[in-house]
């Protein structure tokens, strides 16, 4: 067996469910350790929901050495009916040359195959021109409230500077590698109720009905482009995820409605520029309401330069895929990383189980992941020599 896919099986063997670590990273603080890296703790929350937070660096001698951090999470999402998986979906499975369990793909692999090259670029280059670095949470898949913001924010406090970012989210499609994420959009939120009068559906004129009021703005809102995106980013989404409204009963008109909506949004519009247009719709329509944002994470897109080439030229070099750059996909924490980053990439094995029932990861894509993260790392590195 494999340093990688035993380091893996060990991690999955933890029940991390959000925002429990299970000691993941103490198993990873002490691979880190013996390698010379600093390994601190920066945990963060409420008892009820206290975030596991691991910063772990190692300092090159060298004068001006730059920082290549790895990034990613230990916490997965609940496991679902027990019963419908295959096999316990914490204990490490093999059928049909595939690894079965909860973090399998999402993304326990990769945090092994990460330490694994540390360890094999630390025994083949002792006195390497790059700073290494791990930046690690329980609070990915959750809130994400007291996680990698959080650590970002304590580096960002004492100074410290962050030059590239690999982040280990499940990025691929049909093969490892064949996919990697350059960035991704924003996301906003947003609540709206509109106010009506309560009153009885047989006399509508002594009432006023918010579903009715509301019907033709959402017309409009369902029809506006908002932008036409760009080279690197789809345009700008926006959708209706709930709608709240009546009390239950049939002879009731309601007195207000609640409407959750979301926008998924490229660099071509700010949150600001999204509201404003927002709002003007529902001045238009003259409708009497409260709306609350909730901004989730900005976009953040890193263009082809020496952080997308290093880890473009290890996947070459490893699998012989030309890499597809894609900003699709939901968050991540690389929205947090980014804003004191400039270069974050995500990549990862393929995400086709991530969150389902029967999570797995193909035996035959854990070594050429570990290869691509220390391949890209010697690029790196290569390139401060």
């Amino acid at each position: 067996m494999s340093r990688t896919l035993q380091l893996t099986e060990q991690l999955l063997s933890r029940p991390s469910v959000t925002p429990e670590d299970a000691g993941c990273l103490d198993i990873i603080a002490a691979r880190l350790t013996p390698l010379g890296f600093e390994c601190e703790r920066i945990d963060s929350g409420p008892d009820a929901f206290r975030v596991s937070n691991l910063w772990a660096i190692k300092r090159s001698a060298h004068a001006g050495a730059k920082t290549l951090v790895f990034a990613g999470h230990t916490d997965v999402v609940p496991t679902g009916p027990v019963t419908q998986w295959t096999s316990d979906p914490f204990i490490p499975t093999h059928r049909d040359g595939k690894l079965f369990g909860r973090g399998a793909s999402d993304m326990k692999t990769s945090l092994a195959a990460m330490v694994v090259a540390c360890e094999e670029f630390a025994a083949a280059q002792p006195s390497a021109s790059i700073n290494i670095a791990f930046l690690l949470t329980s609070d990915e898949e959750g809130p994400a409230l007291d996680g990698t913001v959080k650590v970002c924010e304590a580096l960002t406090a004492r100074g410290e500077t962050l030059d590239w970012c690999i982040v280990g989210e499940p990025t691929s499609v049909e093969k490892t590698g064949d996919m990697i994420k350059n960035g991704r959009r924003g996301t906003m939120s947003g609540k709206l109720t509109v106010k009506g009068i309560q009153g009885h559906i047989a006399y509508p004129h002594l009432a006023k009905n918010p579903i009715h009021l509301l019907a033709p703005a959402l017309a409009d809102l369902v029809v506006i482009e908002w932008d036409k995106g760009n080279d690197f980013f789809p345009p700008t989404s926006w959708q209706v995820s709930n709608v709240h409204g009546g009390t239950g009963v049939s002879n009731v008109i309601p007195g207000h409605l609640v409407l959750d909506f979301n926008f998924r949004f490229s660099t071509e519009s700010t949150p600001a520029s999204l509201q404003e247009r927002l709002i003007a719709v529902l001045k238009k329509h003259a409708l009497e309401y409260e709306l609350v944002w909730t901004i989730g994470g900005l976009p953040f897109l890193t263009t082809p330069g020496v952080l997308v080439e290093a880890v473009r030229g290890a996947i070459l070099e490893e699998t012989g895929l030309q890499t597809q750059l894609s900003t699709t996909g939901g968050t991540s924490d690389g929205r947090f990383i980014a804003q004191i980053c400039t270069q974050v990439v995500e990549v990862g094995p393929p995400n086709a189980t991530i969150h389902k029932l029967n999570e797995h990861v193909s035996v035959a894509d854990i070594e050429p992941l570990k290869n691509i993260y220390r391949r890209a790392l010697a690029n790196l590195n290569r390139t401060l020599v």
